[in-house]
């Protein structure tokens, strides 16, 4: 089946009679490559089976998006790092729940001049083919899909967190919320042997779970617990819902150029202020400010972007953000016992996802997954347990001294 569009949204399906009602294997996403030049670029993906495909275009940056059902992506992990013809990259993965999304970054603004759905073979598969054409600016606008709704519905969203409470609780045990970063669709920094940021703080987030249970005295909750995307203001939302008495981010960094990657390394500590404490912190918080613009999340206007940025640290109470800072001081100096730390191990800067009012924050860049030292020790197990088991002592001694603080 193929359609031609000129600017709308677009929904693509093989047209297949409906199956027997009964629970089915999950699709599989088998193969996904990029074949034409500048005048025109084609997208293929092999799937398993027919499935519906909406397709649309974003705007700032230039992206086209593909929904699909939940899939199984058995893809090289490499595969979409590089581009071709009119598009830079693509990346795949869980939106919501049982949405993927495929997101294709493109060189330019573009217009999908046709998709097809043919079948591969006798069998079941069947391979779709996005192709893509340049098209002007004016034209493009704000793009196919920058009127639809851009987050997982609000039934996705619930799922996601059941336990979300939705009433006051009782403060017999402090609330401390494990955020592993990225996730899904977005996979945060890539490794120089391909891994994901994602897989390592969700696998470290889970073992700091587990040691602070083990210590007991806490109510943890995590943002995720499973590769999908949360977006920020959920991840936000979620804290303040759970009325988090301390947020922790978990985060892996990369640097660009062989030359640095070799040389930097170690974990950073990061917390909130108006004013990044130097260039890099301020690069740093404008990526992780950009996760949901990677997930394929229509951008807001650069203007209330740049009211969000004034406004982080007046929006933060000021006994928070010292409490932030204390804790900050305590992990930094667990951590430093245990693992390498960056040459300046405590830094600032206004990271969207630390605008907790109501909770001391603070985000953790782990190492350089650009780094082969840092990137083969943080994809071991006993590397992560290490660390959980840091964190773990530091939220101990904050919380110990903030007891004992109280009168």
């Amino acid at each position: 089946m193929a359609i031609a569009t000129a600017g709308m949204t677009i929904a693509l399906t093989m047209g297949l009679a409906a199956a027997p009602s009964k629970v089915a294997a999950k699709a599989e996403a088998t193969d996904a490559r990029l074949t034409g030049d500048k005048a025109s670029t084609t997208f293929q993906l092999t799937l398993s089976e027919g499935l519906m495909v909406q397709a649309f275009t974003l705007a700032d940056p230039y992206r086209v998006i593909l929904d699909l059902p939940d899939l199984t992506f058995q893809l090289d992990p490499a595969v979409g790092q590089k581009g071709r013809g009119l598009v830079t990259a693509f990346r795949y993965g869980l939106f919501a729940e049982n949405k993927s999304r495929v997101v294709i970054d493109t060189t330019g603004p573009v217009k999908i001049t046709s998709a097809a759905m043919t079948r591969v073979g006798s069998g079941k598969s069947v391979r779709l083919a996005v192709v893509l054409s340049p098209i002007d600016a004016a034209s493009f606008g704000a793009g196919t899909g920058a009127t639809r709704p851009q987050e997982p519905d609000a039934g996705a969203k619930r799922s996601l967190r059941a336990d979300k409470k939705a009433t006051p609780r009782e403060r017999s045990k402090p609330v401390v919320v494990i955020d592993p970063g990225h996730g899904g669709i977005d996979p945060g920094a890539i490794g120089i042997n391909n891994v994901f940021e994602k897989t390592i703080v969700l696998a470290v987030a889970k073992q700091l779970e587990s040691a602070l249970i083990k210590i007991g005295g806490y109510d943890v909750k995590m943002t995720r617990t499973d590769d999908v995307f949360v977006s920020l203001d959920d991840r936000l939302e979620y804290s303040a819902a759970d009325d988090a008495d301390l947020f922790i981010s978990l985060h892996a960094d990369s640097i660009e150029g062989k030359k640095f990657a070799e040389s930097v390394r170690g974990a950073t500590i990061y917390t909130l202020s108006d004013k990044a404490s130097d260039e890099q912190s301020r690069l740093m918080a404008e990526k992780e400010n950009a996760s949901d613009l990677i997930a394929g999340i229509a951008s807001a206007n650069q203007g209330a972007n740049d009211q969000v940025q004034n406004i982080l640290f007046d929006l933060m109470k000021r006994e928070t953000s010292n409490f932030s800072a204390d804790f900050s001081h305590v992990l930094a100096k667990r951590l430093g016992k245990t693992i390498t730390m960056s040459r300046i191990p405590r830094r600032s800067a206004g990271f969207k996802v630390l605008k907790q009012s109501h909770a001391p924050s603070v985000l953790i860049e782990l190492g350089y997954v650009s780094n082969q030292n840092d990137e083969q020790q943080m994809t071991t197990a006993a590397w992560q347990s290490k660390v959980a088991s840091s964190i773990a002592a530091a939220v101990q001694i904050y919380f110990s001294k903030r007891t004992a603080e109280r009168p």
